[in-house]
C-alpha cells in the first residue's frame, strides 16, 4: 500500500471554504485510488490517469473535479510514498511553479 503524506492537506483544502466542498469527493476518490496503486513509473500513473502531467523528480499534476482543481504531488516510486505538494483551484495553480513547490 502506498503511503500518502498528507491527507490532512487535502482535507484542509475542501474545508477552507464552502466553495471548495465539491472537491471533497474527487480528492477522496484520488486518495483511495492512489493508496492502492502499484505505480512503479510515471507511465504507470499515466495509464490510470491519462490527463496527469509528468514533471521531473517524480512530480505529477492531477486534474481534479473536471480540471476545476489541481493536485501536485511528488512520487517516490522506490519507497511507494506520495507527498502532496499543492492542492488548489486552477487559477491558484497558474500562480505557482509546480516543479518547485
Amino acid at each position: 500500500m502506498v503511503r500518502i503524506i498528507a491527507k490532512r492537506t487535502l482535507r484542509q483544502f475542501w474545508e477552507r471554504s464552502p466553495r471548495y466542498r465539491d472537491a471533497q469527493g474527487p480528492l477522496e476518490a484520488w486518495y483511495t485510488e492512489a493508496r492502492h496503486a502499484t505505480w512503479q513509473t510515471p507511465a504507470d500513473v499515466k495509464t490510470q490517469y491519462h490527463n496527469a502531467s509528468v514533471f521531473r523528480d517524480g512530480r505529477m499534476v492531477f486534474n481534479i473535479a473536471g480540471n476545476k482543481y489541481r493536485l501536485v504531488v511528488r512520487i517516490r516510486y522506490d519507497t511507494q510514498t506520495i507527498f502532496v505538494r499543492f492542492v488548489g483551484t486552477h487559477a491558484d495553480y497558474d500562480t505557482i511553479d509546480a516543479q518547485m513547490i
